[in-house]
């Protein structure tokens, strides 16, 4: 199986939406611009958010078994996806490639 790189490439925030629906919190994420993680096997790095896990989970697990082309040609490297997870208020965009074996 191939590992996974997992890469916090950017955070969007929608302050409008926050003060329409949200209750104010003080900390809701620990991910930060540039934070890596590497999936072996397909499981989830120590480490990463549990929701954001769950939006890019089955894209890792197909990548670690060599799988990929996702939505016919979507990525310039059929091996890679951009995942955002699925906090609406803040959504962080993750950027996940295949690491070759050597």
């Amino acid at each position: 199986m191939n590992k996974v790189r997992i890469r916090a490439v950017r955070q969007t925030v929608y302050h409008d939406l926050m003060e329409m629906y949200e209750n104010p919190i003080e900390h809701a994420c620990d991910v930060h611009q540039g934070d890596e993680w590497i999936s072996i096997n397909g499981e989830r790095p120590e480490g990463l958010c549990p929701a954001a896990w769950g939006a890019m989970r089955k894209f890792v697990e197909a990548l670690a078994r060599g799988e990929g082309n996702f939505y016919d040609g979507w990525m310039q490297n059929p091996m890679s996806a951009m995942i955002s997870c699925n906090d609406g208020f803040r959504p962080f965009s993750f950027y996940i490639e295949a690491i070759p074996p050597h």
